[in-house]
């Protein structure tokens, strides 16, 4: 219906079935006002045609603004061109070209066109936004800017009222400080705040987070990874992995857990750790790790257990606390307490620690037993990462089977002194001197009873020995981790729907991370 028009005319010459409408035209058509300086009106055929300073209103929710469109009443669709502005109350679009079904309540267009809104501005070749839903949605090369970062896409759902916005295919969001990569993402633009499947990782200046599924803050710089996550730390030369983990860059944290694991690049070798729990705090230089509960290392000339591990990188100590044992080439060494102090400079161990109750063992070449050095405490010093010079003081008890240059059995020594001194070659012993209050007997071996030749509390555990890196983990870690695999692999084999934000990570800022037990 024409509601208003400075002049109206008719000419079937020139514009057959039309009328000719100039100035303050005004038109009204079930809900949607159009106004232009000029418009040609085939009533008939319910059509419009208007020119110059166009616009057409439909209620509160869209406005659309151009030099020139078109309108078919019957079929409610509408075209305009010409420095197009489509505004809503939360966004506008500027292009070249519009199209707008207002049955389906949708506006599509495939010409440059760039999305502003109080937060971001987008920018793709074509587009389509959906009225009800306040949702735009850009199918070939989208690029969301806002001050913090860029988002760029080849699909993105984008809902303006929210700020929300779902990634679908290779899809990047890059920072100041970060680097995220997605196949299936959501990122909602107003609290900062992502969750992201599908060959997702974030990445850092030094770190790379890696996860089949893996949640981003960008206010609080936190991150986590749920399953099969991976963690690179370039500067520590270290790799986290696990099934959950917690990143808080603003405090240079690391937790992991759920068959959780750390690699060291060690020299020209690697060591591997596990335990439940794993807690890496502190800059580079200055990193402390702690693992809790069922401690396991493995390196190639070195493994051993324990029921925590403190590693302080600054001063190159690790404590070993709990029950420890450690196997170094055909030694087995356990103790209460025991202290690995490494060299920062090369990079290496350079002595050992043992504090109360120390407890040598190792095979006699020849299997006729087994030599052993009980004590207090020890003190042992490294070579090129082999156990080489060993003390143990106070309280002292010895078995030794005593070879000659032929490997000949010279006889058994057991006694028991205040220190003892050993000098090993290829993780053999090859000297062994006693000092201060030295008693005792060397026996041929078949006047020495077998009852006799272990110590007090003399356990052999070589079959509990760590021989792998996949020997870190117990056997029940195991039977879990084939139940996640199985797992994953079936989620996989949905496709990938927009994701809702996992709840177990939603309000983590609102506990704090337990810390480890001294």
């Amino acid at each position: 219906m024409v509601e208003n028009a400075d002049f109206q005319d008719i000419n079937q010459f020139e514009i057959p079935d039309a009328v000719l409408l100039t100035g303050n035209v005004r038109v009204r058509h079930e809900g949607v006002v159009l106004t232009c300086n000029k418009a040609y009106f085939f009533q008939k055929e319910n059509y419009i045609k208007a020119f110059g300073e166009v616009q057409m209103v439909q209620g509160d929710t869209l406005y659309l603004n151009s030099k020139y469109a078109e309108y078919n009443g019957n079929v409610k669709k509408a075209y305009a061109t010409g420095d197009v502005v489509m505004r809503s109350p939360e966004s506008s679009l500027v292009t070249d070209t519009i199209h707008f079904d207002r049955v389906q309540q949708e506006a599509f267009y495939k010409t440059k066109g760039v999305i502003t809104n109080r937060e971001n501005t987008l920018k793709s070749n074509s587009g389509t936004y959906y009225v009800k839903e306040k949702k735009y949605r850009f199918l070939t090369e989208v690029e969301l800017k806002n001050p913090q970062y860029t988002i760029k896409s080849n699909h993105l759902d984008y809902y303006t009222n929210s700020g929300h916005s779902y990634l679908f295919g290779p899809s990047t969001i890059t920072g100041k400080d970060n680097f995220i990569y997605t196949e299936n993402g959501f990122y909602n633009t107003k609290k900062n705040v992502g969750h992201f499947l599908k060959k997702s990782y974030i990445k850092y200046k030094d770190r790379l987070i890696e996860g089949d599924s893996l949640y981003f803050d960008r206010t609080k710089e936190f991150s986590s990874g749920t399953r099969n996550v991976k963690i690179t730390d370039s500067i520590n030369k270290a790799i986290v992995r696990g099934h959950y983990a917690e990143v808080y860059k603003k405090q240079d944290s690391v937790y992991i857990t759920k068959r959780a694991s750390v690699r060291y690049q060690v020299e020209k070798d690697s060591m591997f750790v596990h335990a439940k729990k794993i807690y890496m705090t502190g800059k580079a230089g200055e990193r402390i790790i702690r693992g809790q509960k069922n401690v396991r290392f493995f390196k190639t000339d070195m493994s051993g257990k324990c029921d925590s591990i403190h590693s302080d990188q600054k001063n190159a100590l690790t404590k070993l606390i709990g029950k420890p044992i450690l196997w170094n080439n055909e030694k087995q060494l356990t103790g209460d307490v025991m202290h690995l102090i490494g060299n920062n400079n090369t990079e290496k161990l350079d002595s050992l620690k043992v504090l109360n109750n120390a407890f040598i063992i190792s095979k006699d070449t020849l299997d006729a037993g087994f030599n052993q050095v009980k004590g207090i405490n020890l003190y042992g010093k490294f070579r090129d990462n082999k156990l080489y010079e060993v003390d143990v003081v106070k309280n002292n008890e010895v078995v030794y089977f005593m070879r000659n240059d032929e490997n000949e059995l010279i006889g058994i020594n057991k006694n028991v002194c205040s220190r003892i001194n050993m000098l090993m070659n290829e993780g053999k012993i090859e000297t062994i001197t006693f000092f201060d209050k030295v008693s005792g007997t060397i026996y041929p071996e078949e006047d020495f009873p077998e009852n006799a030749r272990k110590l007090r509390g003399f356990v052999w555990r070589i079959d509990e020995k760590i021989k792998s890196k996949e020997d870190i983990f117990p056997p029940e870690e195991n039977e879990d981790e084939a139940k996640i695999q199985a797992a994953t692999a079936k989620d996989n084999a949905k496709p990938n729907l927009p994701m809702p934000i996992r709840k177990e990570t939603l309000n983590y800022g609102k506990k704090n991370t337990p810390k480890p037990k001294k």
